[in-house]
């Protein structure tokens, strides 16, 4: 289990009494005090444990630990056809269910060096690109609800289903979309379809506008959220952030311009940065993300090439490949290796909220407790993506099981509960 621990004191003036700080020395003695958040908590859909160490109201230190919600993804995967895999790890996360496909049909077709049709790389790029509004516009609205905003909630909710709509049209499913496989997609869009499919986009771009009007123009959002939780450039290169996490800091990185793959380098659009690294920014960049994402998608539909959307890809043989992706969250990577058969001997995923969430460890700090559960979610953090769990001594660092080990654990458990139950 990964745990991030930080204790560092940056309070000037006591939150609770008048009692001074002298060249960071506390005149008075303040009790500290731990707060829990998680692992089950209304601000979080996904267990997660954060720790809070107060003294007042103010955030001193901060404990994370992960690794509630471990389902075996990797391990299952080896047990799975090439084509069975794409279906596995589409279900890590419900909102990022084609971003990780996306990753892994890229890893896998750098193993074989096979070149994707033109058409399905602008298909690709489509459905990714409406995941990713549909990935900002969740999380806007989650955050407006944290904020008391519920307006900004059920605005959100209602616009999302426009994008719901399309993808619907496009693959038969509103989530789990199904649409990708090795050399290129399951799934064509119709030509004669796409008026209508531009006809229901157009619809975006006024609650767009909606939106952006909304947070640029509200007091009470500015309050609440500039000047809270900053992250410095530099704070983002110490812990390897990525996505708006770290563009909403001024480090200009996105996979889809800097690593092209799909269409992303055959139709213009560009990278959104901000500077403040505040939650403000946070979520400034992700709305102004959706605007790009909404240009490539009609761009895609408009010069959307004739031809096949599959290279028919037989076999896969020995080797390794990297595949990544730019999710909505930031650049999610699979690896895997194959040793010539139809399933891959090692699959390996590093979903960015895995080194998103550890950003709280420095951002959280320093803030109010109000301001700290806003500041948790600022980074749009998936639980189901960062699953991991290892039994670590945390005194010593030494590992106290194995994987072997935790099966044995589970089974001698489960007959000793049968045993007790008298069942067989």
């Amino acid at each position: 289990m990964q745990h991030y621990i930080v204790r560092h004191y940056i309070v000037r003036r006591c939150v609770v009494c008048p009692c001074t700080y002298d060249n960071g020395i506390k005149r008075t003695a303040m009790v500290e005090r731990i707060i829990p958040i998680g692992p089950y908590h209304p601000l979080q859909e996904e267990p997660e444990f954060f720790q809070l160490h107060v003294e007042g109201e103010r955030v001193v230190g901060l404990d994370i630990q992960i690794g509630y919600n471990h389902r075996g993804i990797e391990k299952l995967a080896e047990a799975k056809s090439y084509d069975q895999l794409l279906f596995l790890v589409e279900r890590i996360c419900g909102i990022c269910s084609t971003s990780h496909p996306f990753a892994g049909v890229n890893a896998i077709e750098n193993l074989i060096g096979v070149e994707v049709p033109e058409r399905a790389r602008y298909i690709r790029s489509i459905v990714g690109e409406l995941e990713r509004i549909h990935s900002h516009l969740l999380w806007l609205g989650l955050a407006g609800h944290f904020m008391g905003y519920n307006t900004i909630f059920m605005w959100s909710w209602k616009t999302r289903e426009i994008v719901l709509d399309a993808l619907e049209r496009i693959s038969g499913n509103r989530q789990n979309y199904c649409m990708f496989k090795v050399g290129g997609v399951r799934r064509d869009i119709n030509d004669g379809e796409i008026p209508s499919y531009l006809a229901l986009l157009d619809g975006l771009r006024p609650a767009l506008d909606l939106f952006r009007g909304a947070v640029q123009d509200d007091p009470v959002i500015h309050a609440r959220t500039k000047g809270v939780g900053v992250l410095t450039a530099g704070d983002i290169r110490d812990f390897g952030a990525v996505g708006p996490t770290a563009r909403a800091s001024g480090v200009d990185i996105d996979i889809r311009r800097d690593d092209p793959y799909a269409a992303y380098d055959r139709v213009p659009w560009k990278v959104i940065t901000a500077s403040h690294g505040d939650v403000y920014d946070k979520v400034i960049v992700r709305i102004l993300e959706m605007y790009e994402s909404l240009s490539i998608i009609t761009q895609c539909l408009k010069g959307l090439p004739k031809g096949a959307i599959d290279a028919g890809v037989k076999a896969v043989p020995p080797g390794e490949g990297i595949g990544r992706h730019e999710a909505p969250r930031g650049e999610v990577i699979h690896y895997v290796r194959s040793d010539g058969t139809n399933r891959p001997v090692r699959y390996k995923i590093r979903a960015p909220s895995y080194m998103n969430v550890a950003t709280n460890a420095r951002a959280v700090v320093g803030q109010t407790i109000s301001d700290a559960t806003l500041i948790l979610a600022a980074v749009d953090p998936c639980y189901c993506c960062t699953e991991r769990a290892v039994a670590v001594d945390s005194a010593t660092g030494k590992i106290l099981w194995t994987g072997a080990d935790l099966i044995r654990l589970s089974r001698e458990k489960t007959e000793r509960l049968k045993r007790e139950t008298g069942r067989r």
